[in-house]
Order: structure tokens, then C-alpha cells, then sequence
């Protein structure tokens, strides 16, 4: 049965592994190799991830399944783009599942770990970057309560990139999905 819970500094090899093959899961086939390459090399590596747990401002949430790690999320409080409309707002910054694991209910189960999360830190809303051609996460956030509230540009490699942005309270039932 996997558990979720909160990252620390000896999973931070794991989680940069983890990480940096998700996202090339997910968006490899779309993108050049170069930009990959650069994109993965700036943000993916033990030491980034350490700095990552460290910061008080950023929670990570690791899914662990008989000592692998299969999923995460990484949670960032303060900015938030001009179309977030709250006193108190959090981002969903990383939000990933590995292929084996996909549609076996872990990302609903991390999900709601997020939100509580956003609930302990008082949170009213909680928003997320998804790339406009990635319609399954968006149907995803979408059945899960997420509304477009706007856009902003991701930077992979150096390529820039639309994102929408989705936001949803964090007092908000959920369907189930």
C-alpha cells in the first residue's frame, strides 16, 4: 500500500531521480532533447533537491511504495501570478506520477494531500501551471475542481511555453474522480 509523506534530506537523491525522469516521461516526446537536456540539468539533481526539502517555503510530498518512490508534489507559498485573486495562495509547483503508477487512484491520494496541506497553511487558494498540450493533467485538475483563470510562460530549455493557469479554493468538495 503506498504512503505519502513528507520529503526529507535523505530522500533528495531518490526524489531528483524520480523527477527528472517523470518530466522526461511526460513531456520527452513533445520537446527537442536539447531543451530537455537543459531543462533537467537546471532544475533535477541531488543537491537541487536538498535546497528544495530544506526550504521552508517549499513542502514536498513523496509517494513511497515498498521503499521506491512513485510519485510527488512540491508545494510553493508567496507569488502568485496577478489572475490568482487571494489574500493567501499556494502552488501546486510539481505535481507527478511515474507511468506504472498512473491510474491507480495515487494521484487523487496526493492531491488530497496537497489540499490538506494548503489547509494547514491557511490557505484560500491553490493554483497550478499546466502545459496547454497536455489535455490529460488538465482533465485531470478539471474533475478534481480546477478552473483556467489565466496563462503564464514556462521556460523549458529555451523554448518558452503557454501554460494555463487553474486555480481552486481549498475549501472546495471535490468530485470524486
Amino acid at each position: 500500500m503506498p504512503t505519502i509523506r513528507l520529503a526529507t534530506l535523505s530522500d533528495a537523491a531518490r526524489l531528483a531521480e524520480l523527477a527528472e525522469r517523470t518530466f522526461r516521461e511526460t513531456f520527452g516526446g513533445a520537446n527537442t532533447i536539447e531543451d530537455m537536456n537543459l531543462h533537467c540539468k537546471t532544475n533535477y539533481g541531488e543537491s537541487l533537491q536538498a535546497a528544495e526539502i530544506s526550504n521552508p517555503e517549499i513542502v514536498t510530498l513523496v509517494c513511497e511504495e515498498s521503499g521506491n518512490l512513485i510519485a510527488f508534489a512540491q508545494l510553493r507559498y508567496g507569488h502568485a501570478p496577478n489572475c490568482i485573486s487571494a489574500n493567501r495562495a499556494g502552488e501546486i509547483q510539481r505535481f507527478y506520477v511515474a507511468n506504472p503508477w498512473q491510474g491507480k487512484g495515487i494521484a487523487q491520494d496526493l492531491m488530497s494531500a496537497c489540499i490538506a496541506q494548503m489547509e494547514q497553511r491557511q490557505v484560500e487558494v491553490v493554483w497550478l501551471g499546466v502545459w496547454e498540450k497536455n489535455p490529460r493533467a488538465i482533465s485531470f485538475y478539471k474533475k478534481l475542481g480546477f478552473m483556467e483563470v489565466g496563462e503564464h510562460i514556462f521556460q523549458l530549455g529555451l523554448d518558452l511555453q503557454r501554460d494555463i493557469v487553474m486555480a481552486r479554493s481549498v475549501r472546495s468538495t471535490t468530485p470524486n474522480a
